[in-house]
C-alpha cells in the first residue's frame, strides 16, 4: 500500500467470530450483574468464581478488584496476583499474570490493535505475560505481545512497547530502562 492508497473501513471484518461475540455479550451482562456490584475483599471468592465460570484459569486466590474491566475472561490466566481497581484488561489474546505480580490501578493491558498498513485495519493480537513478582504501576499501558519479566517494575504512566527484562525498572513514553531492580534483605 503506498501513501496515496485509500483506507476502506467499510470493509472491515471482525474475524473473532459469532461464538466470541455471543460469549462477550453474555459476559457483559454477567459482569454488570454478578461481578461489578460485589466489591470488597470479602467477596473476592465470588468474583474469582464468576471469572472461573467464564473460563479464566485461576490458581490460588488472586485479588481482582470489582471495577477491573476484563474483556474476555476465557483469555485470562492469573496466579495469586492482583488486578487493582479500574484496570482495563483488553485480552483479545491471552493475558497471563504470574504469581505475586501486581497490576496497579488504571493500568491498561492491551493485547490487540489494528494493522495500520492494511486498508481495512485488520485486527492483530498477541499475548501479554506479566512475570512473577513484577509490578506494573498506576496508569501504565502494556501493548500487544509484551513480556514483562520476573521482578520487573513498570513505572507509573509508562507506555511499554518492547519486552521488559527481568529485574529491570522501566519508565517513560516510550518506556526505557531506568535501572536494575534489587530487593534489600531485611
Amino acid at each position: 500500500m503506498d501513501k496515496g492508497s485509500t483506507l476502506d473501513l467499510q470493509n472491515y471484518k471482525n474475524r473473532l467470530g459469532l461464538k466470541n461475540k455471543a460469549g462477550r455479550a453474555i459476559w457483559f451482562v454477567a459482569y454488570w450483574l454478578l461481578f461489578r456490584p460485589f466489591a470488597g475483599r470479602p467477596l473476592q471468592f465470588w468474583r474469582n468464581l464468576i471469572l472461573r465460570i467464564f473460563g479464566a484459569k485461576i490458581t490460588g486466590n488472586p485479588l481482582v478488584f470489582a471495577s477491573a474491566k476484563i474483556w474476555a475472561p476465557w483469555n485470562l490466566e492469573i496466579n495469586n496476583a492482583c488486578i487493582s481497581y479500574n484496570c482495563r484488561v483488553y485480552n483479545v489474546d491471552k493475558v497471563i499474570i504470574e504469581e505475586f505480580a501486581v497490576i496497579s490501578h488504571n493500568v491498561h493491558l492491551c493485547s490487540a490493535s489494528h494493522d495500520i498498513s492494511s486498508p481495512t485495519y485488520e485486527l492483530v493480537h498477541e499475548p501479554i505475560r506479566i512475570g512473577k513478582q513484577a509490578w506494573v504501576a498506576a496508569d501504565s499501558f502494556i501493548g500487544p505481545g509484551i513480556d514483562v519479566g520476573e521482578g520487573a517494575v513498570v513505572a507509573a504512566r509508562a507506555v511499554v512497547t518492547k519486552d521488559v527484562a527481568p529485574w529491570t525498572v522501566v519508565g517513560g513514553n516510550p518506556a526505557v530502562k531506568l535501572k536494575e531492580r534489587t530487593i534489600n534483605k531485611t
